[in-house]
């Protein structure tokens, strides 16, 4: 286009540095269908990005396709958006994981309906990355990473173990029927509680809906599965301090979470605004810090390139039982949720992010931790 149109010669000026064009023929290219979205992008960043696919202004065949070239050329970097600044400032001044605050994504995101999660998980209701390492789908990856945690955790009959964030209690299931634990687990929506509560029905495990700040009793092992990432970079340092209160001198906890490459205080704003409220990715630096003088970082696992193919069996699952869901699931819902799970693969594809598997001990292994893998 000539200069007569600056932001789409904006526009496509960012999207060919990441090898993107507008209304090209590759399955990653951007389809423009209306043609105020330039202007809606230059001005509004990553938030508007997600927004206007929702609403339906643009598409691209291979949507994680498309994001993975943005974030591979780091656009965002050179498109800052008002939102992330507001953003940053509001997690500066406030502490956006405390009191009602530390409910909200419970209410907003695992509260939504747990149709839409049978539909998208599979076999297990265990929303976090499976461990492919032997495992060629979803549901035997899942199994294959629950195995691992308990096998990291020397998971024997008798133990009593604390799941910090239980979802929908697959995990203290697997450990209460595989290796004959007791447990406990907390979670902060009620939805998963009442579900995990009949799940675990006849097992020797509880299941509460408490903030892990409100813990306060002793267990020989401790797991948190895909929670971290909701307690904010101001309750680091608390979360694992209750979690060495609660830990015996010779007990292992083990923290499964998403990581950032770099330390922040808050979330990409469209990912704040739509999926996860007040939520946030934990640097390497900011775990080290905040456990600094409680535990022994005994191992630290890196698979992160597995949530991309755990996000792909998820989105075609999903895909294939919209029809089958609610109405409430409507059109632009469903736009939703296709760009968090596309931009989340994209994320992991390009390296950007990572999961961790962390084995934390309080006082050292005597001998030193052999590392299951």
């Amino acid at each position: 286009m000539t200069a007569t149109h600056p932001f789409r010669d904006r526009l496509q000026a960012l999207l060919a540095d990441a090898d993107v064009r507008i209304d090209g023929d590759r399955d990653w290219d951007m389809q423009v269908h209306d043609p105020h979205l330039p202007a809606r992008l230059v001005a509004g960043g990553s938030l508007k990005l997600g927004e206007s696919y929702m609403d339906g202004w643009w598409d691209a065949r291979s949507l994680d396709g498309f994001l993975f070239h943005l974030l591979d050329a780091r656009i965002e970097q050179r498109a800052p958006s008002p939102a992330d600044i507001k953003d940053a400032l509001r997690a500066r001044l406030f502490n956006l994981q405390a009191g009602r605050r530390s409910y909200e994504v419970g209410k907003r995101h695992y509260d939504l309906g747990n149709d839409l999660y049978h539909a998208m998980l599979g076999k297990r209701l265990v929303y976090s990355c499976g461990y492919w390492r032997q495992a060629d789908n979803l549901d035997d990856a899942q199994e294959a990473k629950l195995d691992l945690i308990c096998r990291k955790l020397g998971l024997r009959e008798g133990m009593r173990v604390l799941d910090i964030g239980c979802g929908w209690g697959e995990a203290l299931k697997f450990a209460a029927e595989r290796y004959g634990v007791s447990g406990v687990g907390v979670t902060i929506s009620q939805e998963q509680a009442a579900f995990a509560r009949k799940l675990c029905a006849g097992l020797p495990v509880e299941i509460r809906v408490q903030d892990y700040r409100e813990l306060d009793e002793r267990f020989d092992r401790i797991l948190s599965v895909g929670m971290f990432e909701h307690v904010g970079f101001r309750n680091y340092r608390r979360f694992f301090e209750v979690a060495r209160q609660c830990l015996d001198d010779d007990g292992l906890f083990l923290l499964h979470c998403i990581g950032s490459n770099k330390s922040v205080t808050h979330t990409d704003p469209w990912i704040a605004k739509y999926i996860f409220p007040n939520s946030m990715l934990p640097s390497a630096a900011q775990i080290a810090t905040a456990t600094e003088g409680l535990f022994v970082t005994e191992d630290w696992h890196n698979f992160g390139t597995d949530y991309d193919l755990t996000l792909q069996a998820w989105r075609a699952n999903i895909e294939a039982a919209w029809d089958t869901l609610p109405e409430h699931y409507d059109e632009r819902f469903r736009r939703m949720w296709r760009y968090y799970l596309a931009a989340s693969m994209a994320s992991f594809r390009a390296r950007r992010i990572q999961l961790w598997q962390l084995v934390l001990s309080p006082r050292g292994v005597p001998g030193g931790y052999v590392a299951p893998r």
